[in-house]
């Protein structure tokens, strides 16, 4: 079973940065980054293969945010710039065997969540 294991969250001010890394377990072909809000959907920001490296990335990030692979280890980085209020949710790292996009259904594994809050 796959095992996903997130850190880099934390409190930041608006215009600021973080870099939040997930480590996987297993055989994977795609990740990505989620995030979400109590009682909203969880939504899709950021996804690459692991072989190949095509990515995908939210408009609502609109390249203040970047998803990369270490190419030593099984770990994927979102890389997050000029940090918005709006940015402020729990992000999910997520991964899955076949496909790869921005809908949640798409993931069979999930991470544990880590809180980013972003403060005006």
């Amino acid at each position: 079973q796959v095992q996903l294991v997130e850190s880099g969250g934390g409190s930041v001010q608006a215009g600021g940065s973080l870099r939040l890394s997930c480590a996987a377990s297993g055989q994977i072909y795609c990740m990505a980054w989620f995030r979400q809000l109590p009682g909203e959907e969880r939504e899709g920001v950021a996804a690459m293969t692991t072989v190949g490296g095509s990515k995908w990335t939210d408009a609502s990030v609109n390249g203040r945010f970047t998803i990369s692979k270490d190419n030593a280890k099984d770990t994927v980085y979102l890389e997050m710039n000029n940090l918005k209020p709006e940015d402020t949710a729990m992000y999910y790292c997520a991964a899955t065997y076949r496909g790869c996009t921005l809908r949640a259904s798409s993931y069979k594994f999930w991470g544990q969540g880590t809180q980013v809050t972003v403060s005006s």
